[in-house]
């Protein structure tokens, strides 16, 4: 047979080889391409699955709970009203004092020979207007000299006034019950008027004194009943008497003070205080507190899921925080409320619901 025959029988086994194995090969590929295509569809079509739990709200004391410190009712700082030099002593510093109680005392010096002169001068003053006066009515001397001694008789009695005025605030007493806070003088001390001589402080009633955020300011007026807790432990009750008509400007807070009875002046002033104050009943919903998230505004809320499986953000009212769990307000009666996997998907998206207590769910991937 000649080379050529045998060249071109080789060249058609060859490509009946290739055509073959191409067909088969094109198969093969074809079956991988669809299982991959079918891979990606089953990707697609799979939702993301977070765990819920369904939640009906309850009936629960609205609290708007705030920190605040106790604070002394009233705080008056004692100053000489008279000059002079300290010779007593009659109060020490934490001593409780009465109306009325000596604190210190300023020595006397000439005030008591300053007294008998002033006494002596009235006296004279007396005397002359007497006369000057008898002396009038029988038309021996005028109206004006008569004037003249009477306002001589005017002048010596507001000269002894004066000197016993003096004479009572060289002894400075206490204004009010209270508690001797400090006293920065001794004896041996000259004080001028002005110096700072004692501060008593009125720990009864005690006041709590907060500041209230002006989204709440609205539901707060005097007269509500707050509950306190103090860093000791110790409780109390109180009653608002004061709100304030003007906001904070660094904070956008309000001032409000609570008054309570503190008759043995256990609670001292200083303290932090755990304030409950009762806004009246809401509906809410007991969850733990692991189910907060933010939203892109920085919104504290919960996350839930609609009948048709769609994420929504709820924004809440907290109203108590409880060792149970924190109580919402804000949110439907009846919500489906995500509690597990909320940071792992987006508002608006489609998910599968796992009711709680159901088989626990696989590790979410992505948003």
């Amino acid at each position: 047979m000649k080379n050529s025959y045998k060249i071109s029988i080789v060249i058609a086994v060859a490509a009946v080889g290739w055509i073959a194995s191409g067909q088969f090969g094109g198969a093969d590929q074809t079956n991988a391409k669809t299982a991959d295509e079918a891979k990606i569809v089953s990707k697609k079509v799979a939702l993301p699955r977070v765990r819920v739990n369904f939640s009906v709200a309850q009936i629960k004391v609205n609290e708007l709970v705030i920190l605040g410190k106790t604070e002394a009712s009233r705080k008056v700082n004692l100053k000489a009203e008279t000059s002079g030099r300290i010779v007593a002593i009659k109060a020490q510093k934490g001593d409780r004092l009465k109306k009325g109680d000596v604190i210190v005392q300023i020595a006397l010096d000439d005030r008591p020979a300053r007294l008998s002169e002033a006494k002596a001068k009235l006296n004279q003053r007396e005397i002359e207007y007497q006369a000057a006066k008898e002396l009038s009515a029988r038309k021996f001397r005028s109206k004006v000299k008569l004037a003249e001694t009477q306002a001589l008789l005017d002048s010596a009695r507001a000269s002894l006034a004066k000197i016993k005025l003096d004479l009572n605030r060289t002894v400075i007493r206490a204004s009010f019950d209270g508690v001797l806070e400090a006293r920065p003088v001794e004896i041996g001390d000259v004080v001028a008027v002005g110096n700072s001589v004692a501060t008593i402080v009125d720990l009864s009633p005690m006041l709590v004194v907060a500041n209230i955020p002006e989204s709440q300011i609205a539901k707060v007026q005097t007269g509500l009943t707050a509950k306190a807790r103090l860093v000791t432990g110790k409780t109390f009750e109180g009653k608002i008497k004061y709100v304030s008509a003007q906001a904070i400007n660094a904070t956008r807070t309000f001032k409000v003070e609570i008054e309570t009875p503190n008759v043995d002046r256990s609670i001292v002033a200083g303290l932090t205080v755990e304030l409950r104050i009762s806004l009246g009943m809401v509906r809410a919903h007991r969850v733990s507190p692991a189910v907060l998230t933010l939203s892109r505004d920085g919104l504290v809320g919960v996350k839930s899921v609609t009948d048709t499986g769609i994420v929504k953000f709820n924004p809440i009212q907290l109203v108590a925080d409880t060792p149970e769990g924190m109580w919402l307000g804000g949110l439907p009666d009846h919500v489906t409320i995500i509690n597990r996997g909320q940071e792992f998907v987006k508002v608006g998206q489609k998910v599968d619901p796992v009711p709680a207590g159901t088989t626990a769910i696989s590790e979410l991937k992505g948003k």
